[in-house]
């Protein structure tokens, strides 16, 4: 098939630290030209891909240096390209949320829209019912509760390529919090498991602009006050195998319908264990007593972190591989591609009339070329 993913340009494809949307759509696009498709990417020109690249922005939104810019201006530049060449693909895979779905809701019937974050806010039933044609897809069954009646396809879980992170049979002695700090994530939360049961917690997290306050008087302190907790800051790829694998397990003490979570996946990678709170989509994640615990409060949670040891860490890796490798999510996009190619109305230039009085007249006056 020829393919086109339509990508985010906040962060660089994939990203040089924190960020999950352009992450996975690095590997899916990999995965994709891996299993023999022609796949073409439009993204900021910082991106690091095997497929074929239509540079939009000279560099990824956030690491760009200017003090003015807009990201919408940025986006509709890139959603103008990508129409200048529509008739390029079979498929487009949008994961750009909504913004493209005015301009082309002529070809509705050739788009993918995958949906990557949190569905719960005003606004958002209104978009979904004003452009239903817009085929879309969850990243957790979870993620659909505020909008049922969407146009759902499936549900892809994200996959991450298999030889990205190794895998460590054992562990060097501390909890792991991985991601961004805020009040969502609950960084509280980890230090209060670690602090009960005296184990030293190891903290890489950004703190957004957003967050600051949050960070400066709620966590800051609980860090400064602590001698078992240790602020790394902001880590990339280069850096989690040894993060997660060095980890007794990873704290995931959420407190929102996380829509996905790729941090556990990168610790099951790792052949670490998770101890997630029974949120958004954890419970389809982590399985209970096999990858982790799920837990509902913190007396729990303790108690869980407390039994990790038990847990087999090359299990672990072993459900990761069969269950979130990049190459099963493209696989499971590829159904979705297909059914779709499969529901879209046969074009006029496939088909072939053929005259009454014509030697051949018995053969189908339909064709359609294999994709």
């Amino acid at each position: 098939m020829k393919i086109a993913q339509v990508t985010p340009l906040y962060e660089a494809v994939p990203p040089r630290l924190y960020g999950g949307t352009e992450r996975v759509v690095a590997h899916l696009t990999d995965a994709l030209v891996d299993l023999g498709h022609e796949v073409t990417l439009f993204a900021s020109a910082d991106a690091k891909t095997r497929a074929r690249l239509i540079p939009v922005r000279d560099q990824a939104i956030r690491l760009d240096p200017a003090p003015l810019k807009s990201d919408l201006a940025a986006h509709m530049s890139m959603l103008d390209q990508v129409m200048d060449r529509i008739d390029d693909f079979d498929i487009v895979h949008f994961h750009t949320d909504m913004i493209h779905f005015p301009m082309f809701r002529p070809w509705a019937d050739k788009t993918v829209t995958t949906l990557h974050g949190r569905l719960d806010m005003k606004d958002l039933p209104e978009v979904y019912r004003r452009w239903p044609d817009f085929g879309l897809v969850s990243i957790s069954d979870d993620q659909r509760r505020p909008l049922p009646f969407a146009s759902w396809k499936a549900t892809v879980h994200h996959g991450m390529p298999s030889e990205l992170y190794a895998p460590s049979t054992t562990s060097e002695g501390y909890f792991a919090f991985l991601g961004r700090i805020s009040p969502e994530k609950r960084p509280d939360r980890a230090i209060e498991i670690a602090t009960r049961l005296g184990r030293k917690l190891k903290i890489a997290a950004k703190v957004d602009a957003a967050d600051r306050r949050y960070w400066a008087e709620v966590i800051e302190p609980m860090v400064a006050g602590n001698p078992l907790i240790e602020f790394v800051g902001e880590i990339g790829d280069d850096r989690k195998s040894a993060f997660l694998g060095g980890a007794d397990a990873l704290l995931f003490p959420i407190d929102w319908p996380e829509p996905f979570g790729l941090v556990m996946i990168e610790a099951m990678a790792c052949g670490t264990p998770v101890v997630a709170f029974r949120c958004g989509s954890t419970p389809e994640i982590v399985e209970d007593g096999a990858t982790g615990f799920l837990v509902d409060d913190m007396d729990q949670a303790v108690a869980a972190a407390s039994r990790v040891g038990e847990l087999d860490r090359e299990a672990i890796r072993a459900r990761f591989e069969l269950r979130f490798s990049a190459t099963a999510m493209a696989r499971r996009y590829l159904d979705v591609y297909g059914d779709l190619l499969a529901r879209r109305p046969f074009a006029e230039s496939n088909l072939r009339v053929i005259p009454a009085n014509s030697a051949d007249s018995f053969q189908p006056a339909l064709s359609l070329a294999a994709s």
